[in-house]
């Protein structure tokens, strides 16, 4: 007798933000595999077109997606779609968006708005999800209330406060994000 066993249901989680705020940095500090970058090095044309103020030593940047997975065990894979950044690439997210559970957007409290876009695009498509503010190198200026504030987040969106390079943060904004959506209530069919 063989045993066929089942392949894991899967769920897709996008990974959203502006520019230089974390995203590729999140997949890769929590990917179980080494995550797919399309990463490029920034070259003279980007000058003008890319903002680096705040984020000067940035070198390459993301000009499709990144993408990791996570098991959760044998019957759930989670993966994660980390979207690019800059203005000229979010005709991509349309297509990244297809079949996400939610996300999680990204946010530098030194560039708050680098983020209105991305939860924006959330809001506009009723896609649940959660802000985490990435502290970078443990800086942070402003309260929580103060970040709720200035991103006019309804009162029912989580916002954590963390350092995206470090595995146990990232996975406290991904388990935020599965409680926010256990919270919600079942949509009718």
């Amino acid at each position: 007798m063989t045993t066929s066993q089942a392949a894991p249901a899967a769920v897709k989680i996008l990974i959203a933000g502006g520019f230089g705020v974390g995203k590729t940095t999140l997949v890769g500090a929590i990917s179980e595999v080494a995550p797919l970058h399309t990463e490029e090095y920034m070259t003279k044309a980007s000058v003008g077109v890319d903002d680096l103020a705040g984020i000067g030593e940035k070198s390459t940047t993301t000009v499709a997606l990144d993408f990791g997975r996570i098991t959760i065990n044998d019957e759930l894979v989670m993966y994660l779609f980390g979207t690019p950044g800059q203005e000229r690439f979010w005709f991509m997210w349309n297509d990244l968006v297809n079949g996400a559970l939610g996300g999680v957007v990204i946010a530098d409290t030194r560039r708050l708005d680098t983020s209105f876009a991305s939860i924006d695009f959330f809001e506009s498509r009723r896609i649940p999800f959660v802000v985490a503010i990435n502290c970078f190198h443990g800086h942070n200026t402003r309260t929580v209330g103060e970040i709720r504030e200035a991103l006019d987040l309804d009162p029912h969106v989580p916002l954590l406060m963390g350092d995206v390079r470090q595995r146990e943060y990232a996975k406290e904004a991904l388990l935020a994000l599965v409680d926010h959506l256990a919270s919600l209530p079942a949509p009718v069919g």
